[in-house]
């Protein structure tokens, strides 16, 4: 894996392989994140989606957004599909049917086809070691299906299968943390990005692809439908993730953690760590939280932030 460099112009003038004129809602971050994503390409590239709001509204029949060889999957085998892509161009390069270049594999899935129901594949191809990129795009619940729960969903938030009631405020559970899970499988790229922070989204796309084997880029994508925003708020909100920590960006190279820039800053001036609150009370789905018999949810909240903060950088070497 290298240092990609490059400049805003650079990017500015790639092909868009993941067009405009696309049904995704307005303001959707998740189809900012498929953008981004691919200007990372470094040659031809093929792109598997598992079930989801951004496969659904990027390929209403006749159209499509991508301009890319592209299949859709089912919701549980995103990982799978990519690991069979991967073996199929080595056999065919093999057999001299195709030329002798690299073709990325790259494959999309949002919160429940990662934490849930894709987990099993993703676990048996990451063990595999097949070579190909995981982008987990996570607007933490099931949004195509009607804003259910799913183990990517924070803790003391509204969905349709958590609601928000006088006895629980909304979901019990903790957040799952998918990239750690990740690391412990012991492939050599792991990292967690966020699309405010662009450039650092684009090269650690890079770096995946340039992965030999798994990689698994974690990146938060707000969703102004099922977290309840303002449409123009939704990277405003994946900057607050990172600058209040409950998005942490880091990276995992062969096991060895290490802090990115923006919270690394964090990290060496701890005072410029915002609290939760910042980050929750643009969101109507923890709007019960600020009320007199829910509000002790929101300290709940910033303890787990700043526990796992600390493992953080105690993995990081910094604390």
């Amino acid at each position: 894996m290298s240092e990609w460099k490059f400049t805003a112009k650079e990017i500015a003038e790639k092909p868009e392989l993941f067009a405009s004129g696309h049904r995704a809602c307005a303001g959707c971050v998740p189809a900012t994140v498929h953008r981004l994503v691919l200007k990372a390409a470094r040659g031809p590239i093929i792109a598997s989606h598992a079930t989801g709001c951004i496969e659904v509204s990027s390929t209403i029949y006749p159209y499509t957004a991508w301009r890319i060889p592209w299949i859709h999957t089912a919701f549980e085998n995103v990982a799978a599909n990519a690991s069979g892509i991967e073996t199929a161009l080595k056999v065919l390069r093999r057999k001299g049917k195709i030329k002798n270049e690299h073709v990325d594999v790259v494959a999309f899935a949002g919160d429940g086809g990662t934490y849930d129901i894709g987990i099993q594949a993703l676990s048996g191809a990451a063990e595999r070691g097949h070579d190909f990129l995981y982008v987990l795009y996570d607007n933490e619940a099931y949004m195509n299906t009607g804003i259910q729960r799913s183990g990517g969903t924070p803790h003391g938030a509204w969905t349709t299968t958590s609601p928000a009631g006088k006895v629980i405020p909304g979901k019990p559970q903790f957040k799952k943390p998918i990239a750690e899970i990740m690391v412990a499988h012991e492939i050599p790229y792991v990292a967690t990005a966020s699309p405010f922070y662009w450039k650092d989204l684009i090269a650690k796309a890079r770096k995946g692809l340039e992965a030999e084997g798994p990689a698994f880029l974690h990146v938060i994508a707000p969703c102004p439908r099922g977290w309840r925003f303002p449409t123009e708020k939704g990277i405003e909100l994946s900057r607050l993730a990172v600058e209040t920590c409950v998005f942490p960006l880091w990276e995992a190279v062969d096991g060895e953690y290490r802090l990115s820039a923006p919270s690394k800053v964090i990290a060496l001036k701890p005072e410029r760590k915002k609290p939760v609150k910042e980050y929750l009370k643009i969101q109507g789905r923890f709007r019960h939280l600020f009320t007199p018999e829910h509000e002790h949810v929101i300290s709940e909240i910033q303890e787990i932030v700043d526990k796992r903060w600390k493992r953080l950088l105690k993995k990081c070497g910094i604390a």
